[in-house]
């Protein structure tokens, strides 16, 4: 109980310096029932993590948001499709008693449609990144990537992108590249830093989000629509890694000649990859049943590099 109040109180002094309002620290501190030195230190935590606290007239400290370095209040209380899973399935396991369960759900319902800014940002530089991005798509200006590394070419260099979009997990950014005219998703992380430039898009009309599995994949349009059984170890460590998936699992009756629970993934697929990577990390524990394109991949892996790499290492 005492993190949940103590969360509580955090967010109602965000709401009381950001709103109409103005308290001095006094005043803060006798109406959420924290000593000033608290005050005081989550006020360097706010400036910590990006936001831009002033200090006015009788003492009287103001939350703003800067036009490019500043995250805005929305932005840190808002969730992306996958942790707005995890809360979920978290409120969901409260007990059913408990006279929380229904105000929290209303509670994550609101903030989840706030903002497509999804994640309460540590790192600063994260921050800097997600921030001028999420200015380009709002200004609809283009953008230079510096420093990116790619993960298909292995190359380091500067990309020039019109951004209109972050990925459903907001880990990558959605932008049309006019030198390869293709609509790609950058991964954040790999972005050395973000220049916005003042020429503004050109290319509006091609913008397309590509469909994203549960895997995380995105691609031009779904591979294939795959069925995969799974036992209980591999439905929870699904779970657990890709929330979800949750949408697209079913339990079904065990094959005849097994007496385990067993659980169906049934969904579309963009890539081998992430699927592929899950089935052979569990292979005594997921089955692909329906994918005739992951089932050829999944074999030519086995053949072509699991089996010799067992067969030179034993």
């Amino acid at each position: 109980m005492y993190a949940q109040e103590k969360t509580e109180r955090l967010l109602r002094l965000m709401q009381m310096m950001s709103g109409p309002v103005e308290y001095t620290i006094g005043e803060l501190s006798n109406r959420l029932d924290m000593s000033e030195r608290t005050i005081y230190r989550y006020i360097e935590t706010f400036r910590d993590v990006g936001f831009t606290v002033i200090r006015k007239e009788r003492n009287v400290p103001r939350l703003i948001t800067t036009n490019r370095r500043g995250l805005d209040f929305d932005s840190l209380v808002c969730f992306s499709a996958e942790e707005a899973a995890i809360v979920n399935g978290l409120i969901d396991s409260l007990d059913q008693g408990n006279a929380l369960k229904a105000g929290l759900k209303a509670k994550l319902a609101a903030v989840c449609e706030q903002t497509p800014m999804a994640r309460i940002i540590a790192n600063r530089d994260t921050a800097e990144k997600l921030n001028l991005l999420s200015d380009a798509i709002r200004t609809k200006k283009k953008v230079c990537l510096r420093g990116y590394e790619s993960g298909n070419t292995l190359t380091i260099s500067d990309r020039l992108v019109e951004p209109f979009s972050f990925s459903v997990n907001n880990t990558g950014i959605n932008a049309f590249e006019p030198a390869s005219r293709i609509c790609k998703t950058f991964t954040i992380s790999r972005i050395g830093s973000v220049e916005v430039l003042d020429d503004p898009w050109e290319n509006e009309p091609l913008h397309r989000e590509k469909p994203t599995d549960i895997f995380r994949m995105s691609a031009d349009e779904y591979l294939e629509h795959v069925k995969i059984r799974l036992t209980l170890l591999a439905k929870n460590l699904l779970l657990e890694e890709y929330p979800l998936s949750a949408e697209y699992i079913t339990q079904v009756e065990p094959p005849a000649h097994d007496s385990k629970e067993m659980w169906l993934l049934e969904t579309n697929i963009c890539s081998v990859f992430g699927a592929g990577r899950f089935v052979l990390g569990l292979a005594a524990d997921a089955e692909v049943l329906e994918g005739p394109v992951l089932k050829e991949y999944l074999a030519r892996m086995i053949e072509e590099i699991l089996i010799p790499d067992f067969l030179d290492r034993h």
